[in-house]
């Protein structure tokens, strides 16, 4: 059974740093898309981040260019989320998610995922 489970989440003051991870377990495909996603209060859930494998090809919306970086970790089956200069608007409920892809080009679209974590929040505080 697939499962993902982020860590590193919580609180931090604007300007600051977190990573998050992604434990990916029993997902044994070749080729794949990862996603992060984020939902803040009242809003609705959005794509944050995307990454191809094989080749490590990645995605990320304009809001994050610059202060974010996604990567992985094969060896750990571990997907990352750098988070830097963090603003109070970063503010959410961080989800990572999975789908098998045979073709490059990961749509960040979460319903698409078939294999979703079950969220860790991480708070901005200016």
């Amino acid at each position: 059974q697939v499962q993902l489970m982020e860590s590193g989440g919580g609180s931090v003051q604007a300007g600051g740093s977190l990573r998050l991870s992604c434990l990916v377990s029993e997902f044994k495909v070749s080729r794949y898309c990862m996603g992060w996603f984020r939902q803040a209060p009242g809003m609705e859930r959005e794509g944050v981040a995307s990454l191809y494998s094989p080749g490590g090809i990645t995605f990320l919306v304009d809001s994050v260019k610059g202060r974010f970086t996604i990567s992985q970790d094969t060896s750990k089956k571990t997907l990352y989320l750098q988070m830097n200069s963090l603003k109070p608007e970063d503010t959410a409920v961080y989800y990572c998610a999975a789908r098998p892809q045979s073709q490059r080009g990961c749509r960040l679209q979460w319903e698409t995922y078939n294999y979703r974590g079950q969220g860790i929040h991480v708070t901005v505080s200016s």
